[in-house]
């Protein structure tokens, strides 16, 4: 006990914002309530690792066993274990040739180096895992889980929108993987609060998906294939696009690009070169000396745009980043949020921060600030699909091109009125700024009408067609980017399905009357 009020009293003493410590008494509540496994959620900016490092604190001082910290990225690894060292503990590290100090009783891993070299742990008190949401698609999270199923489990997301996070495995004694999902905060909530930054949206015209084959995710989401992303997204005019509109509406601001390959990103900075722009490309096959120096210089303001793929997507932290452009074309929920994410810390003298969406992403997901279906998704067919969301529909001003609100006959940056508002339309790939849209349906109860949807037609032997008309008829837009899975439908739905059954064969009753008396 002496050691561990030593190590305790070289520690900061962690402070925590109001939610931050909500959250740690929710974490605790669940596990003293009898939960092994509980997933806690907050925003990307939201202080997830100060919340762990706080758990970490706490579980040393009231138990002799060791924290265990678990990340699926070298580079989370080694960020987690400086926060922690940060706050005064002694940490070991657990990854590929940095492996050291594997006796202190707190060890950050790599998942892949504890799977390749099998360690097995004595003692443990608890483990943490950073990007929870890789767990349910990783062979080698859940083999550790079941060796350990006895052991407390906390895990850490932005995203807890995987398929199969809340499964049920006979190694565990028949519970999920994760049994409760915390919430600690809203990005509504931390942006009303000042934690993090608001966001201003522009959308140009996008890559033209059409025909683009999907495939699932490691965390179950349905995403276009890389092929078909690479030919529509890497094309001369619209990397030209993206330095034009950048310099429109971004120029000067630090900026970090999402491109759909590598050699899509590297004609990103090409092109901001040949514009004078200061740019550098960075990915995975660099070695570490050369990706952190891009960093390092990045971060100091050397220069001013840095392109990359996915690389960046977790654990990039640079607050004074004030724009980013999504160029690579995606449905998933995940990858979007993550993404969005790396631009939303606050900074001083940051007051919004910018999103350029050459992907048409935000069209098909919505606003990142839209709310969640913040609940543990099982994997049965009726569940699927959670990662679905609120879906803005903006309208522009035929005048200026700035998204209003659907339902906004009036411009608010113009004062523009138009006899009637049609659907979007993008000209000469001019940015549309993008709002978001109130009073509307969310994203889970569109694709809850659409399950029920689908229900209906296969109890009728209807095609898929038939439900994908429906929606339509209800929502003024096809069923893009929702699950194809049946659930029951609700008795309202079943309902409004006989009405328009009995219309229709009243209109087909008459049409034949008709032509009966011609």
């Amino acid at each position: 006990m002496t050691t561990i009020l030593n190590l305790l009293a070289r520690a900061e003493i962690i402070s925590l914002r109001q939610y931050q410590q909500a959250l740690v008494d929710a974490v605790r509540a669940a596990l003293r309530s009898g939960k092994r496994r509980v997933l806690a959620y907050l925003p990307t900016g939201g202080g997830k690792t100060r919340v762990a490092t706080a758990i970490t604190q706490m579980t040393l001082a009231k138990s002799t066993g060791r924290v265990i910290v678990l990340a699926n990225r070298k580079q989370l690894v080694h960020q987690f274990a400086a926060a922690l060292r940060a706050a005064g503990l002694d940490v070991g590290i657990a990854q590929g040739e940095n492996t050291a100090g594997l006796h202190h009783r707190v060890v950050v891993c790599s998942i892949d180096t504890i799977h390749a070299r099998s360690y097995t742990f004595e003692d443990v008190a608890l483990f943490i895992i950073d990007e929870a949401h890789a767990v349910a698609g990783s062979e080698k999270y859940r083999t550790l889980l079941f060796r350990y199923n006895r052991v407390p489990v906390i895990g850490l997301s932005a995203t807890p929108f995987a398929r199969g996070l809340g499964k049920p495995y006979p190694e565990l004694g028949g519970k999920p993987l994760f049994e409760e999902l915390v919430v600690g905060a809203t990005v509504q909530q931390l942006v009303d609060d000042g934690y993090l930054t608001d966001i201003e949206i522009y959308c140009p015209s996008a890559p033209d998906m059409t025909g683009a084959k999907t495939s699932r995710t490691a965390e179950g989401e349905m995403d276009y294939r890389q092929a078909d992303i690479d030919q529509a997204a890497d094309k001369p005019e619209l990397v030209g696009d993206i330095v034009r509109h950048w310099l429109k509406l971004a120029a000067g601001r630090k900026t970090i690009a999402f491109a759909s390959s590598i050699a899509h990103s590297k004609h990103i900075v090409e092109q901001f070169r040949a514009a004078e722009v200061t740019a550098e490309h960075l990915d995975c096959y660099m070695d570490d000396d050369t990706r952190a120096d891009i960093l390092g210089r990045f971060e100091r303001g050397e220069f001013t745009v840095l392109s990359n793929v996915a690389l960046l997507s977790e654990g990039f932290d640079v607050p004074s980043t004030a724009c980013m452009i999504l160029a690579r074309p995606t449905k998933s929920l995940t990858r979007f949020l993550q993404m969005v994410g790396r631009v939303l810390r606050p900074a001083e003298g940051k007051t919004h921060a910018l999103l350029l969406d050459h992907s048409g992403s935000v069209e098909r997901i919505g606003h990142p600030f839209d709310d969640l279906p913040l609940e543990l998704c099982d994997g049965s067919p009726n569940k699927a699909g959670r990662q679905e969301r609120t879906k803005p529909e903006p309208k522009p001003c035929p005048s200026c091109k700035f998204i209003k609100p659907a339902g906004t006959r009036k411009c608010p940056k113009c004062d523009f009125e138009p006899e009637r508002q049609n659907d979007i339309e993008v000209r000469d790939g001019e940015l549309q700024r993008l709002t978001r849209k109130k009073n509307a349906a969310t994203r889970f109860e569109k694709a809850a009408t659409y399950a029920g949807l689908l229900q209906i037609a296969h109890e009728r032997r209807y095609s898929e067609r038939w439900a994908a008309h429906q929606y339509r008829k209800i929502f003024g837009v096809w069923p893009r980017a929702l699950p194809e899975v049946r659930r029951e439908p609700s008795a309202e739905l079943r309902s409004w399905v006989k009405a328009q059954a009995i219309a229709y064969a009243k209109a087909r009753e008459q049409q034949q009357e008709g032509r009966a008396h011609g």
